[in-house]
Formats: structure tokens, C-alpha cells, sequence
């Protein structure tokens, strides 16, 4: 076990709740192998100082991650993860492609929210709604 495998990073003006942007982050780092079964979550404190919220913001969105079976909170040691959602590992070849994928759709001027709205429209052909 070393360093945490996440930094949070939260985007004010998204409109999406902070706890809520601190699960749906940490759920990434699960599917993508950043966190593992064992690893540790940054302490309350930890995010806090990194990211100037509230910590009764990130107990709560740890809390919410615990209800699901994801984490387990420990008493004095901290918040561990229990289970992985990977199937596709961070260095996986897709994600290389992807990765090359986007770095074009840069270079050719798309900006964030026209990348979103690309990828959003091939996911909803290939993996209808409610296919997990």
C-alpha cells in the first residue's frame, strides 16, 4: 500500500453536488484499477486541505461509498476500499487509443463539452440505456 491512488479534484460550477462528484471519482479509480481492494482513501483532512471543502462533505460521500459495500471505514486507521469495479485497467491498450483519440479531437479544436457530447452520443449507440 502507498500513496493514495486518487486526488480529487472538484469542478464548482458543474452543478453536480461535491459529495456526489467525490463518489463518482472514486468509483473511476475503481474502474480503473487506480484503487485497489486494501488501498486507503486521503483522510477527510486530506481532501479537505487539497480541495477547500467542508468535511462533513467528503464523511458524506465516504458514507455513501460505504452503504454501497465499496469502502469500510475503520476506527482510527481510516477509510479502505473493499472491492474494485475493474475490468479495464488504467494501462490498458483501449485506454491508449482513447487517450489518442482525445489528444486529436484537441489538436482539431473540439473543446471539452463537444468531446462530451460525442462520446456521450457513441455510448448511448453502443450501450443502450440500462446496459451495464
Amino acid at each position: 500500500m502507498g500513496e493514495p491512488g486518487i486526488e480529487y479534484r472538484i469542478d464548482r460550477r458543474s452543478g453536480v453536488a461535491t459529495y456526489v462528484q467525490i463518489v463518482q471519482q472514486t468509483k473511476q479509480a475503481l474502474r480503473l484499477g487506480l484503487l485497489e481492494p486494501g488501498d486507503k482513501l486521503p483522510t477527510a483532512r486530506e481532501v479537505v486541505e487539497a480541495t477547500a471543502i467542508n468535511p462533513n462533505t467528503v464523511l458524506k460521500a465516504y458514507r455513501e461509498l460505504e452503504r454501497e459495500g465499496l469502502v469500510e471505514a475503520r476506527r482510527g486507521l481510516g477509510t479502505f476500499v473493499q472491492r474494485s469495479l475493474s475490468s479495464t485497467p488504467a494501462d490498458s491498450p483501449l485506454r491508449a487509443e482513447l487517450d489518442a483519440w482525445a489528444q486529436r479531437a484537441h489538436t482539431a479544436g473540439l473543446g471539452r463539452e463537444d468531446v462530451a457530447a460525442l462520446f456521450g452520443s457513441v455510448i448511448d449507440t453502443h450501450f443502450p440505456k440500462g446496459d451495464q
